[in-house]
C-alpha cells in the first residue's frame, strides 16, 4: 500500500469519526446545498467581472478615460511600479499619440478565490503613426499577455493590480511594413545576470538592412539611449548580450531597423535609398534579487551528513 492511499484513507477515517451518529442524509444534502450554493456565488462572481472587462472595452473604444479610470482602485499598481496616475497619463499619451487605436481583448481564464479575483489575457492593438513625416503613415502593432487582479470592495469588483507577462510591438513605415521580424529576449530574467536578444529580419533582394539593438528601462519619463548601427549578418540576423539592471525595473530590448535600396542614376551612379523604417520592442521582466532567500545551512550539513 503506497503513502497516498494511507493517507487518503486516513482522511476519509477522520470523517467518518467527525460525522458518527450524525443522519448520513442530513450531512450529504447539508454538503449538496453548500457546494451548489458556492458554484452559484461563483457564477454571479464571473459574471460580474466579465461585465467589468465589457465596460472597459466600451470605454476604450470611446477612449473615455475617465470611465475606463472608474474601474481601477485608487491603490492600483501594475508590475512596472506604476500606480494609478502614472498609468493612466501613458494611457493619455498613448491616445494622443495614436488617436486611432483599436483594442482587442480575449479572457483566457477567471479564477477566484473569495473576495480577489485573477483573470488572465491576450491583448493586441491596433494603430496608424504619422510622427515621422504627415507623408509617411507606419502601422503599429503590438501583442501582450497580461494578468489582471481584482477585489471586491462594496459588492463591487475593481482592478488592483496588473502584470505584463510578455509583450511584443512594432512600428513599421515604408517598404518596412511588408518584411517579417522578430526579436527573440527571454520573458524573464533575474537581475545582473547576462542574457541574449536577436533580431531576424526577413531582407528583400538587392537592399542593405541595417539595425540597433538597444536596452531601455521601463520608466516614466522614458530615457532614449545612443544606438549604434550594424549592417546584418549574412543571415539576416543581429544578437547582442545585455546585463539586466539590480534598480529592480523591468525593460524592454527595442530593436531600430533601416532598409535601404540601391538605385542607379542615368550618370551611372549608385544611390542609396531609405525604403523603409521599423521599431521591434520586446519587453523582459527582470525579477529582484532576494537577499533573504538562502538554503538552509544545518539541514544542509545534515542531508551531508546523512549521506555519509
Amino acid at each position: 500500500m503506497n503513502m497516498k492511499r494511507v493517507i487518503l484513507l486516513a482522511i476519509l477515517g477522520l470523517a467518518f469519526a467527525l460525522n458518527f451518529g450524525v443522519p448520513a442524509n442530513a450531512g450529504f444534502f447539508s454538503d449538496k446545498k453548500a457546494l451548489k450554493e458556492q458554484a452559484q456565488y461563483e457564477k454571479n462572481c464571473k459574471k460580474d467581472i466579465l461585465e467589468v472587462f465589457a465596460k472597459q472595452g466600451e470605454y476604450v473604444k470611446k477612449y473615455d478615460i475617465e470611465g475606463l479610470k472608474s474601474l481601477y482602485a485608487p491603490d492600483f499598481v501594475d508590475n512596472d511600479g506604476y500606480n494609478k496616475d502614472v498609468y493612466f497619463s501613458l494611457v493619455g499619451d498613448t491616445w494622443e499619440t495614436y488617436p486611432d487605436i483599436t483594442y482587442t481583448t480575449k479572457i483566457k481564464n477567471i479564477k477566484l478565490n473569495g473576495d480577489y479575483a485573477t483573470v488572465e489575457t491576450e491583448e493586441s492593438a491596433v494603430a496608424t503613426s504619422d510622427e515621422l513625416d504627415k507623408h509617411i503613415i507606419g502601422e503599429l502593432n503590438s501583442y501582450s499577455n497580461c494578468i489582471y487582479h481584482l477585489q471586491k470592495l462594496g459588492g463591487q469588483w475593481e482592478i488592483i493590480g496588473e502584470n505584463v507577462t510578455d509583450e511584443f510591438s512594432t512600428l513599421k513605415y515604408g517598404d518596412a511594413r511588408y518584411l517579417k521580424m522578430t526579436l527573440e529576449t527571454p520573458r524573464m530574467i533575474g537581475a545582473n545576470k547576462n542574457y541574449a536578444a536577436t533580431l531576424k529580419v526577413e531582407a528583400p533582394e538587392n537592399s542593405i538592412v541595417v539595425a540597433s539593438l538597444n536596452q531601455e528601462k521601463i520608466v516614466n519619463p522614458a530615457t532614449k539611449p545612443e544606438e549604434h548601427f550594424m549592417k546584418l549578418r549574412e543571415d539576416n540576423t543581429l544578437a547582442r548580450i545585455f546585463t539586466s539592471n539590480t534598480d529592480n525595473i523591468n525593460e524592454y530590448i527595442v530593436a531600430s531597423i533601416g532598409v535601404t535600396g540601391l538605385n542607379t542614376t542615368a550618370d551611372g551612379n549608385i544611390k542609396v535609398l531609405m525604403n523603409g523604417l521599423a521599431f521591434v520592442m520586446s519587453r523582459v521582466n527582470v525579477v529582484p534579487t532576494n537577499n533573504f532567500a538562502r538554503v538552509d545551512d544545518k539541514k544542509d550539513k545534515k542531508d551531508k551528513a546523512d549521506e555519509q
